[in-house]
């Protein structure tokens, strides 16, 4: 199978225009999102909000999506937070806080109902609110050159999209304050050391890994890996023997699959599973 596309490669096999700062493309069952406002290092103002929450709603609605990548345009930025020369972000702390997204920055950080990986595919720098959206999703692959930083603080802000909450339940508390208490840029190694990114390499190399991991997750049923998404999502605040009482309906639905009796069947029959995803 062939790398997965980056954003100036071929069309694939659905695709959307550039529309109000992000676009969305589909290819082989997984959803391409591209935050394209290069001009800017893809920093998000209020129509690419939008335009982002659409997507997410989009994808939702989307049985045949088996994951979500997501991505800046070009080579320097994946995101780097609230574009900070638009419209509305002279607001006072408490209106900016009043009117805060619940689905976090660009509708990703703080999302609980999208049932199917997200893979962050960092290509340039992540900063503020795009710290904040590698911190909504499920893993991390970064190129070399990447770096992370929740640099709210240097502008007299606060990371209130979950970058403070969020970081300081991934990472020991100690790593989490470096970053947090000092606005400072680290690199992708350090935050690959901290746990936070799952994979860094160079950035040729970028799409070829991205594609490895969509092949580990197609490789699982459809089903389960939805229930494993949701259950993980939706059970955090409970204990484990809390958490496995829980009659989620990802869960249900898995347990009664057609690719549970698939993947016992092609198991005994010593081959690869087709998934019918149901």
């Amino acid at each position: 199978m062939s790398a997965a596309p980056a954003p100036e490669a071929p069309a694939p096999e659905v695709s959307e225009a550039a529309h109000d700062g992000a676009r969305l493309a589909v290819r082989d069952g997984v959803a391409w999102v591209v935050i394209d406002r290069p001009h800017v290092l893809n920093a998000v103002d209020g129509p690419t909000t939008a335009r982002l929450n659409e997507i997410w709603a989009q994808i939702e609605a989307d049985r045949s999506l088996r994951a979500v990548v997501i991505t800046g345009a070009g080579e320097r930025a994946f995101c780097v937070g609230a574009d900070m020369s638009a419209a509305g972000v002279d607001k006072t702390g408490l209106e900016y806080w009043a009117d805060l997204d619940p689905n976090g920055f660009g509708g990703l950080s703080l999302r609980a109902t999208l049932d199917i990986p997200v893979i962050a595919r960092v290509n340039g720098y992540a900063l503020g609110g795009g710290m904040e959206m590698v911190l909504g999703a499920d893993i991390v692959v970064a190129a070399e050159g990447a770096q992370f930083g929740l640099t709210e603080p240097r502008v007299g802000r606060l990371a209130l999209d979950g970058g403070i909450h969020q970081l300081v339940r991934r990472v020991p508390y100690t790593q989490a304050m470096s970053l947090l208490l000092t606005g400072r840029k680290a690199k992708a190694a350090e935050m690959a050391a901290m746990g936070l990114v799952n994979e860094v390499v160079p950035a040729a190399e970028l799409d070829a890994a991205v594609e490895r991991w969509l092949d580990m997750i197609r490789a699982c049923a459809p089903t389960s890996v939805r229930a494993v998404k949701q259950m993980v999502s939706r059970t955090a605040h409970l204990s484990a023997a809390e958490a496995r009482a829980m009659r989620l309906p990802a869960l249900m639905e898995a347990l009664d699959s057609k690719d549970s009796a698939e993947g016992v069947l092609a198991f005994q029959e010593k081959r690869a599973p087709v998934w019918p995803g149901n």
